[in-house]
């Protein structure tokens, strides 16, 4: 069968590829066009037809500075959907692109399966009827999720969650060896993760140098982007003092006594890795001033999400600032009460989230489906 995936950033490629392996597995047949990342690409052994890094655009001043290049996507993937002609057309989060995609698609003809599906359940809840008109099978990883789209009469399934699976099939280095190759001494060393977008990295990382700044007695390392080079991170004030570990993300919290993490997809990996972390987020005050009016959550962290109580700190705009994360932070690399709690809440959100594995849930729907 011929298959037409579509993720629009770091997570999603990951994510994208796995099912890519589990569809190909059941299907020696499987023929593959992709708009993803280096992952899908190692997959279909063929390159992205757009790369994500083209694609990431976030927040409304992001998108309407670059509806030129959106709309020259849309258009790109229209086309290969149209000579390409797959059985099916999966696709992966990315809801502002995606659901435009499910629409053409689904008024062409052609089968429609939303993988990850969109957090409607946060804001914009119009879009459930959106999934309910244009796609035939949708995929949710948040085991709450079911309950929510029954409220709205709208079938899904729980596959699981593909981070858990990521990091159930992961294997770590050797500490010593990691340490020792990547520049790292010994202190305790606190892992920053910035983001995996531009925009994130521009709001997020100088707050992380000065925090690293006011805390000698503690390693730092940055994890970084795969699809970003190093003069991004040059350019809102990082240099050498600091290690900057490309593509190594997983190494670097497997040896890492605690995080500081901006708040997405890396807040579930970090705990399902079992690093203690401190979560935050900033943006343009405007913008977050904007979301506010329509966002309706209790928490934003996908731990706190989960679990439905404050099992990670939250810290948003100005409340993430050095002193305050420095304050969460020492409390966090002894072992204290605060360190054995967190992991506790750890230990409930792997039971919560289960043991399903989603790629493998998912292409046995989709390759069950009656085509």
């Amino acid at each position: 069968m011929k298959y037409m995936l579509i993720a629009g950033e770091a997570s999603g490629d990951m994510h994208a590829a796995r099912l890519m392996r589990a569809l190909r597995a059941r299907d020696s047949e499987a023929e593959f066009r992709f708009l993803g990342g280096d992952e899908m690409a190692r997959v279909a052994e063929r390159k992205p037809e757009i790369h994500y890094a083209d694609m990431a655009f976030m927040g409304l001043w992001d998108v309407l500075t670059h509806l030129r290049a959106i709309k020259r996507n849309l258009k790109r993937a229209e086309n290969i959907l149209e000579t390409f002609r797959p059985d099916a057309l999966i696709l992966v989060d990315y809801p502002g692109f995606n659901l435009r995609m499910a629409r053409y698609a689904k008024e062409r003809g052609f089968r429609v399966f939303y993988y990850i599906t969109p957090k409607v359940w946060a804001w914009k809840e119009g879009r459930v009827e959106q999934l309910r008109k244009y796609t035939d099978r949708r995929f949710v990883i948040l085991p709450f999720e079911p309950a929510y789209f029954a409220k709205h009469g709208l079938e899904v399934t729980y596959v699981g969650n593909p981070v858990k699976e990521a990091i159930d099939d992961y294997r770590p280095p050797d500490a010593a060896e990691f340490r020792a190759a990547n520049g790292l001494d010994g202190r305790p060393l606190v892992a920053l993760l910035p983001g995996s977008r531009r925009q994130e990295i521009r709001h997020m990382l100088p707050m992380m140098l000065r925090l690293a700044a006011s805390m000698p007695q503690v390693q730092f390392a940055i994890a970084g982007a795969p699809s970003l080079d190093e003069s991004v991170y040059r350019r809102y004030g990082w240099d050498e003092h600091i290690p900057l570990l490309h593509g190594k993300t997983y190494d670097l919290l497997s040896v890492a006594q605690a995080a500081v993490v901006t708040s997405g997809t890396a807040t579930l990996e970090t705990a399902l890795l079992g690093v203690p972390q401190v979560v935050g987020y900033r943006t343009v005050e405007w913008q977050y001033r904007l979301g506010k009016l329509f966002v309706d959550i209790d928490y934003f962290s996908l731990v706190n999400l989960i679990l439905n109580r404050p099992a990670v700190p939250e810290l948003l705009q100005g409340e993430f600032n050095e002193a305050t994360v420095r304050r969460y932070l020492e409390k966090l690399l002894a072992d204290t009460p605060e360190r054995r709690q967190m992991l506790a809440d750890y230990a409930d959100l792997r039971k919560t989230i289960g043991e399903k594995r989603a790629s493998e849930e998912g292409a046995g729907i989709i390759m069950s489906f009656e085509f």
